[in-house]
């Protein structure tokens, strides 16, 4: 059985016409010889009916102790109305659909409201349905305990809602709709000559999403990796073929490459960041370490750390800076901070142990007179903090030093 998983967001669920391209989608898969089966998000945005943030603040404005058991009760609900307004929109359309909760399509969760990890996937009753030739429509985004309890699954739980059921039923591929064509090489919103790459790497789109790329959440890349699944990120509005993410990159030829690997296949950013700098007279190794166990239990996460003998560099996310700012009060740890930064991450699997790539990026910034304030790296990706201002200059910088616009991309 040719199995295909298609996760519609929450835009493509909201009207009619939208709706309406979810049924030639699924049509189209079937007339390929696929059984299919759909994921979907709940509809539209925050401020929009349905939506996840708007049934969230319903229960919040007016009771704001509510617990977590029955804030993860109303915020599955989005979704849910989502697969039954699908379900009915295919089956009125001649493909007989049936809307499934999380549960009912066999997620098993570890019992952690509103961040729970999906610990099993039975999917026996979808499997039921497509030996029946039903479409399952499955409300992304959640599943239950063993005792029964809704937990819903955090950020980006649709996407990998519909990889975690592709793994499950051993899918010839999942294809992830969103509102735009594919991985871009770029924030189409802030470059127009952002284009789509064809073809990109697990341990890329991974790097790429976890620095700030919004097209596919990073848990959901690394279930696929893990499982070897084949993923392809397209828009339902655009005939064209997508991004597919596999193991393999094809990313190859144009400036910067070595041995016929591109160094450099996208640029991502992050924005709102405030950067900490703890200037120490002496090494206090005990106190350096009661400051990091203090934040992270505060909940805040960091990043981009630099260590030092004498200096410790750091950057937060703006809404977490009060609660750094107490917390190094209380200790009594001297600091200064800088507001409205930005951090800008060029990424490529090309650039691992090619030397130089690092001095082009600093070089093409410095040219433009951008200040780089703080650095970090990895193997497949090198991170910058630079002034918000900076950063559509910055991302444009880089876009043409490496050729994005014009490389081959397919």
């Amino acid at each position: 059985m040719k199995i295909l998983v298609q996760k519609f967001g929450g835009t493509s669920v909201t009207t009619p016409e939208k709706r309406e391209l979810i049924y030639r989608r699924v049509k189209e898969a079937m007339e390929e010889g696929f059984k299919v089966v759909v994921v979907v998000s709940a509809m539209g945005r925050k401020g929009d009916p349905y939506a996840t943030d708007t049934l969230k603040s319903l229960a919040l404005q007016e009771y704001s102790d509510l617990s977590l058991r029955d804030l993860d009760l109303i915020m599955s609900c989005g979704e849910v109305i989502s697969a039954v307004v699908v379900a009915a929109a295919l089956s009125a359309r001649g493909i007989p659909s049936r809307a499934l909760t999380g549960s009912q399509a066999g997620f098993l969760t570890d019992g952690h409201y509103s961040e729970a990890e999906v610990v099993d996937c039975q999917p026996g009753r979808v499997i039921e349905l497509l030996q029946h030739n039903e479409v399952p429509v499955v409300a992304g985004f959640q599943g239950a305990d063993p005792l029964g309890e809704i937990n819903t699954l955090g950020r980006g739980g649709s996407d990998t809602t519909a990889v975690i059921l592709g793994a499950a039923l051993e899918a010839d591929k999942v294809e992830i709709y969103t509102d735009v064509s594919g991985i871009m090489t770029a924030d189409p919103l802030i470059l127009k000559e952002a284009r789509v790459i064809q073809q990109i790497t697990y341990g890329e789109v991974f790097q790429l999403a976890h620095e700030g790329a919004k097209v596919i959440h990073p848990r959901a890349v690394e279930v696929a990796m893990r499982n070897n699944v084949c993923v392809v990120v397209r828009n339902p509005e655009d005939p064209g073929t997508g991004t597919l993410i596999t193991a393999e990159s094809s990313l190859r030829g144009g400036g910067y490459s070595t041995r016929g690997r591109r160094a450099v296949t996208g640029i991502a950013h992050y924005t709102n960041l405030v950067q900490f700098l703890v200037k120490l007279e002496q090494p206090a190794p005990s106190k350096e370490l009661e400051m990091f166990q203090r934040i992270g239990e505060a909940g805040v996460n960091i990043d981009l750390i630099s260590v030092f003998p004498l200096m410790k560099a750091f950057i937060v996310k703006d809404e977490h800076c009060f609660k750094v700012e107490n917390i190094l009060k209380e200790l009594e740890i001297p600091y200064t901070m800088e507001k409205d930064c930005a951090k800008v991450s060029v990424v490529g699997v090309g650039m691992h142990n090619i030397p130089g790539v690092m001095a082009r990026v600093v070089r093409a910034l410095n040219e433009q007179e951008i200040e780089i304030k703080q650095t970090g790296d990895s193997n497949i990706s090198i991170s910058l903090l630079i002034k918000q201002q900076d950063l559509h200059k910055a991302i444009k910088t880089l876009h043409d030093h490496f050729y994005l616009s014009n490389c081959d991309l397919s």
